[in-house]
C-alpha cells in the first residue's frame, strides 16, 4: 500500500511562523456546533414566524438543503480542494487547505473548518442562496445547507478518530481511508459516497483484504 500520508499520529505541524496565525490554523471539532447551530435555529425562527411558512414547506426546503449541501461538498472537495496548481504560491495554499490533512490525516486540530474560512463561505453561500430561492424561503433552505454541512464537520472527524460497528459508518470510514491511503484523487464524498457513483469517481478496481483495512 502507498505511503500517503507524513505521519498517522495525532500531531500538528507548524504551518505560519506568527504565532496568532498558526494558532487560529487549529480548530476542536466541536467549535463548528456552537457557531452553526445558532444560525440554523435562528434561520429556523426566521422562516415559521417573520415569514410564516407552512412546516410542509419548511420542512421541503431543509431536505432540499441538505441535498445541496451534499453536492456543494463533493464539488469542493474534489475541484478545489484537490486542485494541483503548477505556482509555489498555488501549492502553498493548496497545502495550507487541505494538503496538511493529506500529510496528518489524524490531525484532531485540522480535521473540520477553522471560522477564519467557514465563516465567509457562510455569508457568501447564504447571499448567493438569497437571491436564488428569494428573501422568504432562503432561510429554511439555509437549515438544511447547515446541517448538511454540520454533519459532514462531524462525520469528518469521527471517522479519523471514532471507532464503528454499524455497516453504513464502517462503509463510510472505509471508503474515506482508501482516499487517503490508496486513491486520493478518487472517493470525494465524505458523508456520502453518491455523486462519487454519479461522476464516475469511486474506487478503481477492487482492493484486497489487507489495503482496506481501517487505518489508525
Amino acid at each position: 500500500m502507498a505511503k500517503n500520508f507524513v505521519s498517522n499520529k495525532d500531531e500538528s505541524v507548524r504551518m505560519f511562523k506568527a504565532d496568532w496565525i498558526d494558532m487560529v490554523s487549529r480548530v476542536h471539532f466541536s467549535i463548528p456546533l456552537y457557531l452553526y447551530v445558532p444560525v440554523a435555529l435562528i434561520c429556523l425562527y426566521r422562516s415559521f414566524f417573520i415569514f410564516e411558512n407552512s412546516f410542509l414547506a419548511i420542512l421541503g426546503l431543509i431536505v432540499v438543503g441538505i441535498a445541496v449541501w451534499t453536492f456543494a461538498e463533493y464539488l469542493l472537495h474534489r475541484f478545489i480542494f484537490h486542485y494541483h496548481p503548477t505556482t509555489e504560491w498555488g501549492k502553498r495554499m493548496s497545502f495550507i487547505m487541505h494538503g496538511v490533512h493529506h500529510d496528518y490525516p489524524n490531525d484532531s486540530k485540522r480535521l473540520v473548518m477553522v471560522p477564519s474560512i467557514s465563516i465567509p463561505l457562510c455569508v457568501l453561500f447564504y447571499s448567493m442562496f438569497y437571491y436564488t430561492f428569494g428573501a422568504t424561503n432562503v432561510d429554511a433552505f439555509f437549515v438544511g445547507y447547515v446541517i448538511g454541512y454540520l454533519f459532514y464537520d462531524m462525520t469528518h472527524y469521527a471517522l479519523h478518530h471514532a471507532n464503528f460497528k454499524s455497516k453504513f459508518w464502517l462503509m463510510l470510514k472505509q471508503n474515506h481511508m482508501r482516499h487517503h491511503y490508496m486513491e486520493p484523487d478518487r472517493g470525494f464524498g465524505v458523508s456520502t459516497t453518491f455523486w462519487d457513483l454519479v461522476f464516475k469517481s469511486t474506487f478503481t478496481g477492487v482492493a484486497d483484504k489487507k489495503e482496506v483495512e481501517v487505518i489508525h
